[in-house]
């Protein structure tokens, strides 16, 4: 099963103020137990909702809006994506991120297993597999 952890945002983030140099070193000595446990699949944080952009549908089309964006709270700062056997493991190592305070919100990724045959086909999961087997061939120097 994979999980998302999903780090809120807060005033300070939103700022884009970087973390204090202790947070950075606690952070990185939990990233080194999520890999060391085999479960770290991503880990990034996210630059404030002033830098992005939201995209609105509607009909048939769609409206950009700039950040940024009203109620921080509601924002991701950032996340993990994490491979477990649960969502009780998940929960277990939600609890050991180093915060003192804010919020994460765990939520399971679907997986072609959840859907009906009639809905996602063998085809589509086989080629979804292969967006996740095949190396980034669009990133900068490659």
């Amino acid at each position: 099963m994979r999980f998302m952890m999903l780090v809120r945002s807060d005033a300070q983030t939103e700022q884009g103020a970087p973390p204090a140099k202790e947070i950075v070193e606690a952070m990185d000595r939990y990233n080194d137990e999520l890999v060391k446990a085999g479960v770290l699949l991503a880990a990034e944080g996210l630059h404030p909702s002033s830098r992005g952009a939201l995209v609105s549908y509607s009909g048939d089309g769609a409206t950009v809006t700039d950040g940024p964006f009203a109620e921080a709270k509601e924002l991701i700062a950032g996340y993990w994506l994490i491979q477990v056997s649960s969502k009780d493991e998940a929960v277990q190592w939600a609890t050991r991120i180093p915060f003192e305070e804010g919020a994460v919100e765990l939520r399971q990724v679907f997986e072609a297993a959840d859907f009906p045959p009639e809905v996602v086909s063998p085809e589509i999961v086989a080629k979804e597999q292969a967006f996740r087997d095949e190396p980034l061939r669009n990133t900068p120097g490659s």
